[in-house]
């Protein structure tokens, strides 16, 4: 139809003519609510973006226990495996700052304790009163679906009946 008849059948409901495809032979239009029409085309348009990296933190500090160390580590670990990327902070306070290569230490020393899931991407850089490392996960690394780490295994399956005593379902012998 023409575009005065459409016009005109579009305002007499009340609503708008909206063009669709403009550079099309010959071009489309619809009659529909453009406010209506604007908010699905964003909630379409956020739907299509990927899912990127996300960045996760880790802060230590370069008197850190071994065993402090160690849990963080874990937690880097896991935060690889699943393709983020892991941003570690070495905070300096007072005094300590008169002595960055403790903090450079402890940075290196995580790096390699992460370094079968993941590599550095940014080296260790002295900003103010922090020392900034960036983790990247490995290529070759599998990335691990959370979903798939709470699935129980079928031959350790154990009911609890609040008594303290973990039965098998399997019948003793």
């Amino acid at each position: 139809m023409t575009t005065r008849d459409a016009l005109d059948q579009a305002r007499s409901q009340g609503l708008d003519l909206i063009m669709v495809a403009p550079h099309a032979q010959p071009p489309v239009a619809k009659i529909a609510d453009y406010g209506k029409h604007k908010y699905l085309e964003g909630k379409l348009g956020k739907d299509k973006k990927p899912k990127g990296q996300e960045l996760k933190g880790i802060k230590i500090s370069p008197r850190i226990a071994e065993n402090d160390m160690a849990h963080l580590s874990r937690n880097a670990i896991k935060f690889l495996e699943h393709g983020d990327k892991v941003k570690v902070t070495c905070m300096f306070r007072q005094r300590e700052l008169a002595h960055p290569e403790n903090g450079l230490k402890r940075l290196e020393h995580f790096a390699e304790m992460v370094s079968e899931v993941g590599t550095v991407e940014r080296p260790p850089n002295l900003d103010g009163r922090q020392m900034i490392m960036v983790l990247m996960p490995k290529p070759g690394v599998k990335k691990k679906d959370a979903k798939d780490q709470d699935k129980q295994v079928g031959s350790e399956e154990v009911q609890d009946h609040r008594n303290g005593e973990d039965h098998s379902t399997q019948e003793p012998q």
